[in-house]
């Protein structure tokens, strides 16, 4: 009996949320509840020009200096997520874009519940495999992504990893309950 392929996926939360601190922890618990792991976490800010690189595909849109402004406005998360279905799943509790819509239509999404415009809707998460490797490589340069699937991959299949809330990761667990960063 084989295990199956876990997805990566981006995910980003925005400055909205992540300027209140008990807001993200409830997405990272709901993250958690449904089935994630955190591969790889990153807390910081992005500058205008790394974040007008980021969304460069929405060049000449009328929204594009409204998102570049916001999204280096303050800190965000970044994650790799790692589940089957990853890339469909984080958009299913994500919720719509349109925040309005969301908060009718699917109200216990995380947008619904902490959305507040479509620019300022909490979070963001990639929206193909090509796109997830794209955006995962933005983010997180130093992550291989081959070598996460030969070499830890199977870890997460068998449950042999412990999530650590202060790095906000899942750790490949070793021997006798320690992970691979030195114990939890």
């Amino acid at each position: 009996m084989g295990f199956k392929c876990l997805q990566l996926t981006l995910a980003i939360l925005k400055p909205d949320v992540v300027s209140m601190p008990h807001i993200v922890q409830d997405i990272h618990s709901t993250i958690l509840k449904n089935g994630f792991y955190f591969v790889k976490s990153k807390h910081l800010q992005m500058s205008r020009e790394r974040a007008e690189q980021f969304y460069e595909e929405h060049k000449g849109k009328f929204f594009l200096n409204r998102l570049v402004n916001f999204m280096s406005s303050g800190p965000i998360w970044t994650h790799v997520l790692a589940r089957e279905d990853a890339i469909a799943e984080w958009r299913r509790i994500m919720g719509p874009t349109k925040v309005l819509k969301t908060i009718y239509e699917a109200p216990h999404t995380i947008r619904g519940q902490y959305g507040l415009t479509d620019t300022r809707n909490c979070a963001h998460g990639s929206d193909s495999e090509a796109t997830a490797q794209k955006e995962i490589q933005f983010f997180f340069p130093e992550f291989d992504i081959e070598k996460w699937k030969t070499d830890e991959e199977p870890l997460f299949q068998s449950g042999k990893v412990q999530f650590d809330e202060k790095s906000c990761e899942h750790m490949p667990v070793l021997q006798h309950g320690t992970s691979s960063q030195g114990g939890l």
